[in-house]
């Protein structure tokens, strides 16, 4: 099975299974290619500039942009691409990107923790992290996107129910 078609959702209560595509602290940008069932190197971030969490995707899913929904995973350690985890899903930054072409999609960026954290098993929703927490996430993907000359627009944070309404709308399964 390939890593983008795994069922999103886990027998557990209100978890959702991830795709690392990068891992936290990486200046190189991977990405999953269903027709390779590899990940592919994508880019290379500038000196100074790593991802602050782990990211990927939620398999079984599909964005607005086509591709399966992006996530950001909190958890104790980094992990490795292609690495499957289970998350719980604790908010979402809405956002509008604007692509090269001027073509203009949501691409919102979901916001989950490793089931089993010990650092954020307290955490239910993005309310309950650091006030200034959501703002350095959306200015990490302001500025990640202007690298490839497109246009991240935070259009606001969604707490973890609604977040998980969104999800259900876009899952395939």
């Amino acid at each position: 099975m390939r890593l983008d078609q795994i069922p999103a959702h886990t027998d557990r209560k209100r978890t959702i299974r991830t795709v690392v595509e990068t891992p936290r602290g990486s200046r190189t940008k991977f990405s999953y290619d269903p027709k390779l069932q590899a990940m592919v190197l994508k880019k290379t971030l500038p000196e100074g500039m790593v991802f602050p969490y782990d990211f990927g995707f939620i398999p079984s899913t599909r964005g607005e942009d086509g591709d399966p929904l992006d996530v950001l995973i909190l958890m104790d350690v980094c992990t490795c691409p292609g690495c499957v985890i289970e998350c719980r899903l604790i908010g979402l930054i809405k956002a509008q990107q604007k692509e090269k072409g001027g073509k203009s999609v949501r691409n919102d960026r979901y916001i989950a923790v490793e089931a089993d954290s010990l650092v954020y098993q307290d955490i239910a929703d993005v309310s309950e992290l650091p006030s200034h927490f959501m703002e350095q996430l959306e200015e990490f993907f302001i500025g990640y996107n202007k690298l490839s000359q497109k246009s991240f627009k935070p259009l606001g944070v969604l707490g973890a129910n609604a977040a998980w309404k969104r999800l259900k709308a876009e899952t395939k399964e």
